[in-house]
């Protein structure tokens, strides 16, 4: 037999600390998933090193790495030890497959994209001793088997599994990674599979569950038929979508009706023209408010992430950013300082503009800016960052969107957990590490 120790890293803090936490809320699906994937005669392990020590003693013989773009070093450093130990290493994650090359330093083998068509390709090299140095093969399919949540349901996991119903994004944002990685492929799965996956959370004891998906009002039949599976088994769910649903009330009072409680919108910045600079002209920053207000009229909370550090920010928008989240019905804000990931439409613009400060990808996070705009030097973006998490996350704002506002009144036990949330958040702040990133 052999086996696969696959870890999910944690980050630095900018004290050069792991951040540890008690539960580890957003567990990642690759992993379960590729547990489930292996070909007969290998088994598995998951290390989540957020709550776990990493076991640096295991008699697992291969060792895979993944994790999102701000734990590249983290996943770098556990890499060159697990190499001192003379364990074959392999990489695999967005980050790392846009940075291929770089990755390769650290480990035996790379897997660059989706790795559900290589993975077994990857394990029979090992058993054969031809390792290759990089896998890649476009996805052609969504269909797997259940993931191994068995791997990790009895580990700090918080109340909810992850559901995948589709993967990539007809969008091009230029700052955004799975449009570099897809190219505007969004490729869904069969909808009995997907309800497969959820009867298996379901059958774990679980009453939640998140939905994996980049954008899930592209196709509004395919969710409308989700939608009308879902509702039977009486879940509670989350995800994340364009904000055209608030204009599709049929597909809106669909999803809410078949258990979605939480949206979570890519805002990204309030000027029209900063949108345009990004390629995300098709929102209307002038309409938000209304479409937020929509969709909490249908009973589901809003969750935002916008974007600090985009050339039309200035200390004065982003003052005028914190008057627009304070006004609006936006539950749980989060901030991203624009990060040039390598391979993005936006590093290129920026490196032939000579504007990033900072080269070094493995230090980028999305709590510190590396690019210079025309307006704030990189350290100012971060100085006006944390202003801004400061100011929406104090007691007064948390009381006034959570315990001190009507919400409470229609929905008191889901406003005392995002009071929970929002405290949570709160004390990451003041620990300068961006929330909700793990």
């Amino acid at each position: 037999m052999h086996k696969i120790l696959f870890i999910q890293p944690t980050i630095y803090d900018d004290k050069g600390l792991l951040v540890k936490k008690r539960k580890q809320y957003f567990v990642g699906l690759a992993h379960p998933l590729l547990a489930a994937l292996l070909p007969e005669g290998w088994d598995a392990e998951i290390c989540l090193e957020l709550t776990e020590e990493i076991p640096y003693d295991t008699d697992a013989d291969v060792i895979g790495i993944g994790g999102v773009g701000h734990a590249a070093k983290r996943a770098k450093d556990i890499a060159i030890e697990f190499k001192k130990r003379g364990k074959t290493v392999f990489m695999g994650g967005p980050m790392v497959s846009l940075v291929p090359e770089l990755a390769k330093e650290y480990c035996d083998s790379v897997m660059i994209g989706d790795s559900e068509e290589t993975i077994v390709e990857l394990c029979h090299d090992i058993e054969r001793g031809e390792l290759k140095p990089f896998y890649q093969k476009p996805l052609t399919s969504l269909s797997t088997p259940p993931p191994r949540f068995d791997l990790i349901v009895n580990k700090k996991i918080g109340d909810f599994l992850p559901v995948q119903a589709g993967r990539g994004c007809p969008n091009n944002c230029s700052f955004c990674t799975i449009s570099c990685l897809f190219k505007g492929r969004y490729i869904r799965r069969e909808i009995d599979e997907v309800v497969r996956d959820i009867k298996q959370i379901k059958a774990l004891g679980f009453k939640k569950f998140l939905l994996v998906d980049d954008n899930i009002v592209s196709d509004p039949e395919y969710m409308l038929e989700l939608c009308r599976r879902i509702k039977p088994l009486k879940m509670k769910w989350m995800s994340q979508c364009a904000i055209q649903i608030a204009d599709n009330p049929v597909l809106l009072k669909a999803v809410a009706d078949s258990g979605c409680y939480v949206l979570s919108f890519g805002l990204e910045n309030i000027n029209p023209q900063a949108l345009k600079d990004v390629n995300k002209a098709w929102c209307d920053p002038n309409d938000y408010l209304r479409v937020l207000k929509t969709v909490n009229a249908a009973g589901i909370e809003v969750a935002s992430e916008m974007i600090v550090g985009l050339d039309t920010d200035t200390p004065e928008s982003i003052e005028a950013t914190a008057r627009f989240v304070e006004k609006s019905t936006i539950i749980a804000p989060k901030f991203y300082c624009l990060t040039p990931i390598p391979g993005t439409p936006l590093n290129e613009q920026m490196h032939e503009a000579g504007r990033i400060a900072d080269e070094n990808v493995l230090e980028y996070k999305p709590s510190k800016s590396v690019l210079n705009t025309p307006n704030m030097t990189a350290d100012e973006v971060t100085e006006q960052y944390w202003k801004l998490y400061e100011r929406l996350y104090s007691m007064k704002n948390i009381l006034r969107r959570t315990l001190f506002n009507k919400r409470f009144f229609k929905h008191p036990v889901r406003t005392l957990f995002f009071f929970g949330v929002n405290m949570i958040y709160r004390s990451h702040i003041k620990r300068r590490v961006a929330p909700n990133i793990l």
